[in-house]
């Protein structure tokens, strides 16, 4: 299916619904049957049908087969958000006594699960360096069940080898899960490469609108369905009807912002380049990053997301330039319309900061849908503050 299809058609039976162009909202909570026999037949399997919204409801329906045809995947289930996603994912494939593998940066709170959590059932995880597979063969023992992927990153993007590691879990009988929310499956289809289940923040990109929080989590049937009867229905993590109607709405451009933001960032990353405040820019499709070849292997393109490391000699110099920003705004995420900027030392107490170490000094910028050469005019005013 091509992808103007999947994000305007797929799954949308106008008839059913009087021949409106946006789909409804059926915003209840749960569905009647004529007879105690469909009842029952619902009751003993919610997920071929409607019987209660904690599990189906139609809305979500029309969201799961677009975002699951995006992914190339057989099924997707929908979360209240992204972290709901990785909990689900990572619980339906452990048990006590069992080993995960994990890139050593992971998103945060995936980080807590399998530091935090994990630990208190028996489960044990060991992260490695995930640039070499290498890393990944010395850590797999024989109670290994799980890799744990993210690539890149959402800070410094590093990025794994993704068919590499698929084909080692294969061969050891380990499931793979990778968060791709940074690339979506635009620029890039992890189930192509051999994973079993990807996962994405679809409050970033999906939504688009930085008005909704959700995760979707997408794989074959079997394993979709098996997720959906246990951890999804147990631990009540579903999406509510309306949000998923605004990730629907926030689809039908998906594309045409992912190409504005690519297109902005990459200008956006040339300039910084030469400006003498910038001591580094990251960024995956800069020919300088590190594993810029096999970014051009495996994904497509990148938006939005770069990170500058500052000449600054300490925190001071770092809180005032983004202070000084007046187009950028300061918070955490990405993916919306409007620019961002997440210093890495707003996550330090003010005794941490080092700035002999590089990340203290690092800013992450996600480039929105603003005019690029605004954003650049702001940024050059901000970097006065490190000369």
């Amino acid at each position: 299916m091509d992808l103007s299809f999947i994000i305007n058609q797929l799954g949308e039976d106008r008839e059913q619904y009087f021949n409106a162009i946006a789909p409804p909202i059926m915003q209840s909570s749960n569905f009647a049957f004529k007879t105690v026999g469909e009842m029952r037949e619902l009751l003993q399997d919610e997920y071929k049908g409607f019987l209660y919204t904690r599990g189906n409801n139609p809305t979500i329906e029309i969201l799961r087969k677009k975002l699951a045809a995006l992914d190339g995947a057989e099924d997707a289930l929908i979360f209240g958000s992204g972290a709901a996603a990785i909990f689900a994912s990572v619980l339906s494939q452990v048990q006590q006594g069992d080993h995960i593998v994990s890139v050593r940066d992971p998103y945060n709170w995936a980080r807590q699960l399998f530091m935090n959590i994990l630990p208190r059932f028996g489960v044990e995880t060991t992260f490695v360096d995930g640039t070499d597979i290498a890393n990944f063969r010395q850590a797999i023992r024989p109670n290994t069940r799980l890799i744990y992927l993210e690539s890149p990153n959402s800070f410094t993007f590093e990025l794994q080898d993704i068919a590499a590691v698929a084909a080692l879990a294969k061969e050891r009988g380990i499931v793979t899960i990778i968060d791709n929310s940074y690339c979506t499956p635009i620029y890039q289809r992890p189930h192509d490469l051999g994973i079993d289940l990807c996962l994405q923040s679809a409050t970033k990109f999906i939504s688009g609108h930085s008005d909704t929080m959700a995760g979707v989590l997408t794989g074959r049937q079997e394993m979709i369905r098996r997720i959906f009867a246990s951890e999804l229905l147990n631990i009540g993590s579903g999406i509510a009807p309306f949000n998923a109607w605004l990730l629907l709405r926030g689809l039908r451009t998906l594309e045409i912002r992912l190409e504005r933001s690519a297109q902005s960032t990459e200008k956006i990353c040339r300039w910084l380049k030469e400006q003498p405040g910038v001591e580094k820019v990251i960024f995956p499709m800069d020919p300088d990053f590190p594993q810029y070849g096999l970014a051009k292997k495996q994904m497509t393109g990148a938006a939005g997301l770069l990170t500058i490391q500052l000449k600054a000699a300490g925190r001071a110099q770092v809180e005032a330039f983004c202070n000084g920003l007046q187009r950028f705004l300061m918070a955490v995420s990405w993916g919306g319309h409007e620019s961002l900027a997440f210093p890495a030392c707003a996550s330090m107490c003010e005794g941490d900061f080092d700035p002999a170490v590089e990340k203290h000094r690092m800013v992450r910028l996600y480039i929105g849908l603003e005019d690029p050469e605004l954003l650049i005019e702001d940024l050059s005013q901000s970097l006065q503050s490190i000369a």
